[in-house]
């Protein structure tokens, strides 16, 4: 019985986020999908990131580097590429077929400036005649997630022969190092001003018969929705296959299971880029959902909340950290409001990350497998401790002959 509770429960799970967006006619509606929204983009780096250091060992503060590797590429990539009916005659061009692939030159944060962007020089002179395309988002999300991919890959060949803290200072500093990158090449990067993004139905969407704009919630919301749970379904198929057999004996006795065969290097490698390309993917697909992106989403606070939202949910199960990420965010959120005693305001905007520190500490000491995997592990495993008692007590009682 205990073994089909958690397959009820997720379904149940999936069936109340899937019609949620339908049902809830709060006043609050904008502001509770963007909650969801934001939840679903911390829970895929949680996940993600349990995978790599729950399942495979590997402690790395870099993940959030690799948000910002697919945020930027989906960025330049919209900014700086676009598809134009006739040439400019002022920008890098190429023709496709009855188009052409402008490159826009940068021209850096001066306001001053503008005029210097080729392709809005071409379109004063045209006027409303000509109408250049921008890339498509989804492209840009591709993009960004294949870059997060080939950063992972060569930063894993690099470091991913050091152990426990020397990797974890690496990814550090690597994270530490494209957060100055970025914030100082102002030509392209456009520094602390941040790139703005398209959103990610900038001509609407139509959905169930109803057309939606760029501004609604309900596609973002299915979209982030959606690669989430292609996120975990990728990871419960690499933890059930024998990829997740070797990252987890890699975990336990990396020499042992490099001794009985297993390519240690080989798989380092390939869950950190496994990893490092999901939160790339979030990262693209939340750059166009709030329309900007900037260095201070690189912050080492940032980290340090995915970190935390694993740990608390269950670092060794990715479902767990999910499901960590998303009650921690919003509970984050409800903490937010400020109360009195005896006359006395307590200011929650300060004295929340107290109590959440407070949770960290607590569950580090007395929880260590976090909060929520237990739970999920109480009745998903409750068959085992049934049926294992039940072969014990048949193998302890005596045979009866007649």
């Amino acid at each position: 019985m205990r073994r089909q509770v958690p397959n009820i429960a997720g379904v149940g799970l999936l069936a109340i986020l899937t019609a949620f967006p339908f049902v809830y006619t709060g006043n609050d509606y904008p502001y509770v999908m963007h909650m969801l929204i934001t939840a679903f983009f911390y829970a895929i780096l949680a996940s993600s990131w349990s995978m790599l250091a729950g399942y495979a060992g590997q402690f790395s503060f870099g993940h959030i580097g690799f948000m910002g590797i697919g945020a930027y590429t989906a960025a330049l990539f919209s900014h700086y590429i676009w598809l134009s009916p006739q040439p400019t005659g002022l920008c890098t061009e190429y023709q496709i077929g009855s188009h052409w692939l402008v490159f826009v030159n940068a021209i850096g944060v001066t306001s001053t400036t503008l005029a210097q962007d080729c392709l809005h020089t071409a379109m004063a002179k045209w006027g409303s005649s000509v109408q250049v395309t921008p890339m498509p988002v989804w492209l840009g999300i591709g993009l960004g997630t294949l870059m997060g991919g080939v950063f992972g890959f060569l930063v894993g060949v690099l470091v991913l022969r050091l152990r426990a803290a020397y990797l974890a200072l690496f990814t550090l500093g690597f994270a530490e190092i494209l957060k100055a990158a970025i914030s100082a090449e102002i030509e392209f990067t456009r520094g602390q001003a941040g790139m703005e993004m398209p959103p990610l139905f900038q001509n609407g969407i139509t959905l169930f018969g109803h057309h939606f704009n760029a501004n609604d919630k309900l596609p973002p919301y299915f979209v982030m929705f959606g690669l989430l749970l292609l996120c975990l379904a990728i990871l419960a198929w690499l933890a059930h296959s024998k990829f997740g057999l070797f990252v987890r004996a890699l975990r336990e006795d990396q020499d042992a299971a490099a001794a009985l065969g297993v390519n240690t290097t080989r798989y380092k490698v390939l869950v950190f880029v496994i990893t490092t390309m999901m939160a790339a993917a979030a990262g693209a697909a939340q750059g166009y959902y709030v329309g900007i992106v900037t260095p201070n989403n690189l912050f080492l606070l940032q980290m340090s909340l995915v970190v935390a939202m694993a740990v608390i949910g269950g670092v060794e199960n990715f479902v767990a950290a999910a499901i960590g990420a998303v009650l921690i965010e919003f509970a984050l959120e409800m903490l937010r409001n400020s109360f009195s005693i005896g006359g006395v305001v307590i200011d929650m905007t300060v004295w929340r990350l107290v109590f959440f520190g407070l949770l960290l500490m607590f569950t580090l000491r007395f929880a260590r497998n976090g909060l929520i995997a237990p739970i999920i592990d109480y009745f998903a495993r409750g068959h085992i401790a049934q049926e294992t008692v039940a072969k014990r007590v048949a193998a302890s009682e005596p045979e009866v002959t007649e």
